[in-house]
């Protein structure tokens, strides 16, 4: 896995050995900022569920200001802290090790999040209880965008169902990108 593109462009990443994280591929992060890329200049991302901390290290070498990472994943933290040393992020870069939830509800920030990429582990309906917690919050504004990377089958009524409209829709072999905007 690599920085596809950007400051850091071509910089290896370290992955973690694990069954519980399941890194992004390079071709659909590829493909996802690509739909993304000109929403990223001096932006704050929120990378939750971050595993390697890829998304958001991309996020950042594309012109990100900022990414917050929360993962709960005590090898994952490992990575991530290595993977922003290897690419000279720290300093753009805030870590949270803790649960997604309870992580949101602690969190504070002096402005929105502008894009919110979320990669739980598939068909478990993670994603549902951080939706409904920055659904309430300030952490995200009108114009912020929620990508929630899911498996194919996921049904997006139920996220709609909590206030949230359906910007796009990007289907893959067997995951998704699903874009939500609040309502």
């Amino acid at each position: 896995m690599r920085v596809i593109a950007g400051e850091k462009r071509h910089i290896q990443l370290k992955t973690l050995d694990s069954l519980s994280i399941r890194p992004t591929t390079d071709k659909i992060k590829e493909t996802l900022f690509n739909m993304i890329q000109f929403e990223l200049s001096g932006i704050n991302f929120l990378d939750l569920f971050a595993g390697s901390g890829a998304i958001g290290i991309e996020a950042l070498s594309r012109g990100s200001k900022s990414a917050t990472f929360i993962e709960k994943d005590i090898e994952a933290i490992k990575v991530i802290k290595e993977n922003l040393e290897k690419t000279k992020l720290t300093d753009k870069a805030k870590l949270i090790k803790s649960d997604v939830s309870i992580a949101l509800l602690d969190l504070k920030t002096d402005e929105p999040y502008h894009i919110v990429f979320m990669d739980p582990p598939y068909d478990m309906d993670l994603y549902m209880e951080p939706l409904k917690i920055l659904q309430k919050s300030d952490l995200i504004d009108q114009d912020s965008k929620i990508i929630i990377e899911t498996s194919k089958n996921d049904d997006i009524e139920k996220m709609l169902s909590i206030g949230y409209e359906l910007i796009k829709e990007k289907i893959y072999k067997s995951n998704k990108h699903i874009f939500l905007r609040r309502k």
